[in-house]
């Protein structure tokens, strides 16, 4: 048994949510960069040229990448040998975004209640927290700031069997065309399959903390994959809703077990600042 102090926890979680603010992962980076070389669109071009200037700004000033830092959501692994002492982990959890919205001078963007009377929490908690036990004595934590200007254009349909991949991918390309400009493409596109309504959702976001540069391992589903991206690109989207070939960079799809009479699909698609970071405590 491996004992962890929650404060550790909320330290790691602090400088999480600055790191992911403020430094693009290098496989986005990457992909913008070559992206910007295959670009058709001399305004795509251009374009995409700015998102990657702007990144570098970002990373050298210690700015955020954008002005919407989200809303906060952390997937959490936590070995099933571990004793976390010292307090609650929800609450060293929210502790951790308080601070690192606090001393990072991060947009605080959460109100506590949604329709009635939505008064900001001034500290951006509570955060969105996915917990799930597994072998070991480590606690693996991923955590993504996630605006809104692409979370509203994301969506969930529940198909059923008869609809099968055709129906998936009328799904992806219906929510894309949706989301057009306002998602501030070039996307990253997150699918879930299977599972429940909340399953495939959760499937979805977790898609999103994958490398772009990583397909899934299933060869059927990374074949999806790229067969879902060519057909998102030939949309003709384009950078910022602009034109062009590139209105993703990848497309990520996840999936889980799901009942005979059902085929849940969700979308969760994500703006060019894919932000994520990751720690193993």
């Amino acid at each position: 048994m491996r004992t962890i102090e929650v404060e550790q926890i909320t330290q790691a979680i602090a400088k999480m949510c600055m790191d992911a603010c403020y430094y693009l992962s290098e496989d986005v980076y990457d992909a913008l960069v070559s992206a910007g070389r295959k670009e058709e669109s001399a305004l795509g071009k251009e374009i995409i040229g700015k998102l990657v200037e702007n990144a570098n700004i970002s990373r050298n000033e210690q700015r955020p990448i954008c002005q919407d830092t989200g809303m906060t959501v952390v997937f959490m692994e936590v070995g099933q040998d571990v004793h976390l002492v010292g307090g609650s982990l929800e609450e060293a959890v929210n502790a951790g975004v308080a601070k690192g919205y606090t001393e990072g001078y991060l947009r605080k963007s959460v109100v506590a209640e949604p329709l009635f009377n939505r008064k900001n929490t001034t500290n951006n908690t509570p955060a969105i927290l996915h917990t799930s036990i597994v072998p070991g004595d480590k606690v693996k934590i991923k955590l993504a700031p996630k605006g809104f200007g692409s979370e509203n254009k994301s969506a969930l349909k529940m198909l059923v069997p008869a609809d099968g991949v055709e129906g998936l991918k009328k799904v992806v390309l219906d929510t894309v065309k949706t989301a057009g400009p306002n998602a501030c493409p070039p996307m990253v596109i997150g699918v879930g399959v299977g599972g429940t309504m909340e399953k495939a959702t959760i499937l979805a976001k977790k898609a999103l903390l994958r490398s772009v540069n990583k397909r899934n391992d299933h060869p059927e589903y990374a074949k999806l994959e790229e067969e879902l991206l060519e057909m998102v690109n030939k949309t003709g989207v384009g950078p910022q809703g602009l034109g062009g070939v590139t209105t993703a960079l990848a497309v990520n799809v996840e999936y889980f077990a799901t009942h005979i009479a059902g085929l849940p699909v969700a979308v969760n698609i994500n703006c060019h600042a894919t932000r994520h970071a990751e720690v193993e405590l």
